[in-house]
């Protein structure tokens, strides 16, 4: 009889668990949210696929010349040399002073992930980048076209389209500086903010 009133109260014991798990999943999901965006910080190698993580592996090998783990100074100027391409000093002291620290491979791994999610495109670059064009609070879009697809990474045609779809150009073909600045510079909570208003 003892055992039956055991089996009892541990079913109504697991009857009552799932109503406070019902109610405790929103506390543990804001907890385990922050928890997470931390990690994902802290574990460089949860951002790329086996594969990316495998490529950047080579690269390292192929860019580490004097195989000793860490890519200097000296590595990066052979590399730069293996490609025919000569770097100033300049270049290579700010290219090894991107990293916070001797450039290992997992730090190598952080510098691409931070250049992929944007990180290395502050604010202020994309602002003085557009503002270069800006006359009197507008930018000439066929001016801003003709760089785009001349200089840098070159878009394409299409490329331009696409991104021009995207603009405000008014009938004389100006794009309004500042409304393309908060549009370039807004965050993604700024978007959906602005989305649902």
């Amino acid at each position: 009889m003892a055992d039956k009133e055991k089996k009892i109260k541990k079913k109504k014991a697991k009857e009552e668990a799932p109503a406070e798990e019902a109610a405790a999943p929103a506390e543990r999901q804001s907890s385990r949210g922050s928890r997470k965006a931390k990690r994902t910080g802290s574990n460089v190698f949860s951002m790329f696929t086996q594969k990316q993580v495998a490529e950047f592996k080579e690269a390292f090998q192929l860019m580490d010349h004097d195989k000793d783990g860490i890519i200097g100074k000296s590595d990066l100027r052979a590399t730069f040399d293996s490609l025919g391409r000569l770097a100033s000093e300049k270049e290579l002291d700010e290219m090894v002073g991107e990293a916070s620290g001797p450039i290992n491979f997992t730090q190598l791994l952080t510098l691409f992930a931070n250049r992929m999610s944007g990180g290395s495109d502050d604010d202020d670059v994309v602002i003085n980048a557009f503002k270069t064009f800006d006359k009197d609070g507008r930018i000439d879009s066929e001016k801003l076209r003709h760089a785009l697809m001349t200089w840098g990474d070159k878009f394409s045609g299409d490329e331009v389209d696409e991104a021009y779809d995207q603009m405000e150009i008014d009938d004389k073909g100006f794009i309004d500086t500042q409304k393309l600045i908060t549009m370039l510079t807004a965050s993604a909570e700024d978007e959906e903010g602005g989305e649902a208003a």
